[in-house]
C-alpha cells in the first residue's frame, strides 16, 4: 500500500483542544485529573508526530478522522496505564515461596487487618498512654520477641543488613572483627558482608579457609585491636564436601575466655523447627540464644513471615548501646512495620495453630495430595478457559523456599504443564507477566509451568481466565 509523505501526516493530525473536545476524551476527564489527560493528550501526538518524522509515514487510507481516533485510543491506554498504581498484586506461580522480586512473605491475617487498623487512624507509636510521657516505638515489640527467643533484650531496624551495620558501628568501629572466610557472604543485591562492615567502620579480619576454619583460627587473630567475634549463618548456599567450620557454641566459648562479644548473623532466622515441613534441620533462633552469643540479628520478612524488618535479640548491655546510636533512627521502622510484626509474632505465641495462621509456613507445609488436589482444580479451570488451543497436563515438580532461605532443598510439587498450539512458552509467560493481574511463572523444556504450591486458593480462577487471555 503506497504512503502518504510524513508532511501530509503530520497535517492531519488533531490539536489538543480538537482531541480534548472529542467525546471519548470528554469521558476520560469526567473519570481522571485533568492535567493528567491533558499530558497523556500531548505525550501521544508528540509520539506520533516522531514516528512519522522518524520516516515511518501513514498509510493512504488514514484521514484526518482516522488520526483522531488513533490519538484517542493512544490516549485513554496512557491514562488509565498512569492511573494504576506501579506497585501491583501479582499471582506467584514460579514455586518460589519466599521470592524476594515479588515482596517475599504473605502477611497473615491478624497482621493485615492490624496494618490497615494503624494506618487509617492515629496511634501510640511514641506514647505511654498509662503516664502520658513519651515513650518507644519499639516497646510494643520488645516484650513479644524476648518471650520468642529467649534474649534478654531486643530491638528492630528496617531489615537485616541494617541490623548487622547497626550492630557493627556500636561495638567495632574503628576496631577489627574476626570472621571466617568461609562465611563472607553476599546477601543479595551485590550487598556483602565484607562491604557492610567496611561501610560500619569496623575493620574486617579473615581466619581459616573457604572450606575450613578450626576455633584456633580465631585465637590466633585475636590482638588488642580485637573487638567482637562474628559468625555469619550461611543461610543463602552451602559448602559440601572436605568442609569443617567453627560452630556458635565454640565461638562463645572463646568470647568468654577472652572476654569479646559474640555476635551471630542468622539471616533467614527462624522461631520454629522446619524440619517438619521436610526442610533440613535449621537452628532455631531460641536455640542460638541459648548457646550465649551476645547479640543475634534475624530477617522480619522471610522464614519468620513477617514484613521487611531486622530483629536484633541478645544481652541488654549491648543492645541497649545500640539504642543510643544515632545511625538507628535513620534505619528505624514505621507504625505500619511495627503493627505488622508484633501481629505477626503474637502468631508463634500459639504454636498449634501457627501453620493455620501463617502463608509462608502454609506454603512449606502444603503435603503432596493437597498439591495434586490443586493442581486438577486449576487444570480444569485451564482446560476451560483456553478450549483447544492448548494442552493442559498436571504434574510432578519442585518448588524452593527462596529468599536465601535452605538453598539445597527441594520441596515436591504438583505443577500444571501448558503447551499452546500457536504461541511458545516464553512469549506466553511475558504475556502474562504484563497481564492484568500480572502472572509469574516458570518456562522448563519448552512447556509453561504452573506451580500451585504459591498459588492461593481464591486465586485459581483469576490464573486461569489470564491463561485464556493469551492462549
Amino acid at each position: 500500500m503506497s504512503k502518504k509523505s510524513w508532511e501530509q501526516g503530520v497535517r492531519l493530525l488533531p490539536s489538543v483542544d480538537e482531541t480534548l473536545r472529542d467525546d471519548r476524551v470528554a469521558e476520560l476527564l469526567a473519570v481522571y485529573p485533568r492535567s493528567m489527560v491533558v499530558e497523556a493528550v500531548r505525550d501521544s501526538l508528540a509520539g506520533e508526530r516522531r514516528r512519522l518524522l522518524d520516516g515511518d509515514p501513514a498509510e493512504e487510507d488514514m484521514d484526518e478522522n482516522s488520526c483522531l481516533d488513533l490519538i484517542v485510543l493512544r490516549t485513554t491506554e496512557a491514562v488509565r496505564k498512569r492511573a494504576c498504581s506501579n506497585l501491583q498484586p501479582v499471582i506467584n506461580a514460579t514455586g518460589v515461596v519466599l521470592h524476594t522480586n515479588l515482596g517475599r512473605a504473605l502477611l497473615s491475617e491478624n497482621a493485615r487487618r492490624a496494618v490497615y487498623e494503624i494506618a487509617s487512624s492515629y496511634s501510640n507509636l511514641e506514647l505511654e498512654l498509662t503516664t502520658g510521657r513519651r515513650g518507644s516505638r519499639y516497646a510494643p515489640l520488645e516484650p513479644v520477641l524476648t518471650s520468642l527467643t529467649g534474649a534478654e533484650a531486643a530491638l528492630v531496624v528496617n531489615n537485616n543488613a541494617a541490623a548487622v551495620l547497626l550492630a557493627l558501628s556500636t561495638l567495632a568501629k574503628e576496631r577489627e572483627v574476626v570472621v571466617s572466610r568461609g562465611q563472607l557472604v553476599e546477601i543479595g543485591g551485590s550487598f556483602r558482608i565484607p562491604e557492610v562492615m567496611a561501610q560500619s567502620g569496623a575493620r574486617l579480619v579473615e581466619v581459616g579457609a573457604t572450606n575450613k576454619t578450626y576455633p584456633d583460627d580465631y585465637r590466633k587473630a585475636i590482638n588488642e585491636q580485637t573487638a567482637l567475634l562474628l559468625h555469619v549463618h550461611t543461610s543463602n548456599y552451602r559448602i559440601i564436601g572436605f568442609t569443617r567450620e567453627t560452630t556458635i557454641n565454640e565461638l562463645v566459648e572463646i568470647g568468654r575466655a577472652y572476654s569479646l562479644p559474640v555476635m551471630s548473623d542468622l539471616g533467614s532466622g527462624s522461631l520454629l523447627d522446619l524440619s517438619r515441613f521436610g526442610l533440613p534441620g535449621e537452628p532455631t533462633v531460641r536455640e542460638v540464644v541459648a548457646a550465649g552469643p551476645d547479640v543475634i540479628t534475624f530477617s522480619g520478612d522471610k522464614l519468620l513471615g513477617g514484613p521487611q524488618a531486622g530483629v536484633i535479640a541478645g544481652k541488654r548491655r549491648y543492645i541497649d548501646k545500640m539504642r543510643k546510636h544515632p545511625l538507628l533512627r535513620a534505619i528505624r521502622v514505621d507504625k505500619m512495620t511495627v503493627a505488622a510484626l508484633e501481629a505477626t509474632l503474637r502468631e508463634y505465641l500459639d504454636e498449634e495453630l501457627i501453620v493455620e495462621k501463617m502463608p509462608t509456613l502454609q506454603m512449606l507445609a502444603a503435603g503432596s495430595s493437597q498439591l495434586t488436589e490443586k493442581a486438577e482444580s486449576l487444570a480444569g479451570l485451564v482446560r476451560g478457559a483456553v478450549e483447544n488451543k492448548a494442552e493442559v497436563e498436571v504434574g510432578k515438580g519442585f518448588s524452593v523456599v527462596g529468599g536465601g532461605s535452605f538453598p539445597s532443598a527441594e520441596l515436591p510439587t504438583a505443577i500444571v504443564k501448558i503447551n499452546s498450539r500457536a504461541t511458545s512458552a516464553g512469549d506466553l509467560q511475558s504475556a502474562l507477566m504484563r497481564g492484568k493481574p500480572a502472572v509469574m511463572s516458570r518456562v522448563q523444556d519448552g512447556s509453561l509451568i504452573l506451580d500451585v504450591r504459591t498459588v492461593r486458593d481464591h486465586e485459581l480462577p483469576a490464573l486461569a481466565a489470564a491463561i485464556g487471555k493469551v492462549i
